[in-house]
């Protein structure tokens, strides 16, 4: 009984492994993302890029927008003891697929990283005074 069941998921895994070789990249990686990559899609979770775009600082180069990035995950974990949720996505300017992490649109770990990052502080005070 126990060679049966080891064949059996041998069988299913090499099926698996062949369907996956004959799949787009994307579709890969969409898979390995699962729901998550939805979520991004539809706007519930957001990544650090789209979120320098929402805030006017899409003209900084990729750099500083990593460098960006770093600083809203320490400030993420700060707040809750870890990383935020991870996503496979292209990277923007490469087309390279990357793991990234993503936040809630309106999460703090965002405006602090703002706010630590040299390179981002001047975005801070236009979006405070577009929302008053």
């Amino acid at each position: 009984m126990i060679a049966s069941n080891r064949t059996a998921r041998n069988t299913r895994r090499q099926r698996t492994l062949r369907a996956a070789a004959t799949t787009t990249k994307a579709l890969g990686y969409r898979t390995l993302s699962g729901t998550i990559a939805t979520h991004v899609e539809a706007g519930r979770l957001i990544r650090t890029g789209d979120f320098l775009d929402r805030v006017g600082g899409s003209d900084l180069p990729d750099g500083q927008q990593s460098w960006f990035g770093r600083h809203v995950a320490k400030a993420y974990r700060k707040a809750h003891g870890g990383d935020a949720v991870r996503v496979w996505a292209q990277h923007r300017t490469t087309g390279k697929w990357i793991h990234v992490l993503v936040y809630g649109p309106i999460d703090p770990a965002l405006y602090a990283g703002l706010r630590t990052y040299k390179a981002t502080r001047h975005l801070l005070p236009a979006l405070f005074t577009e929302a008053a």
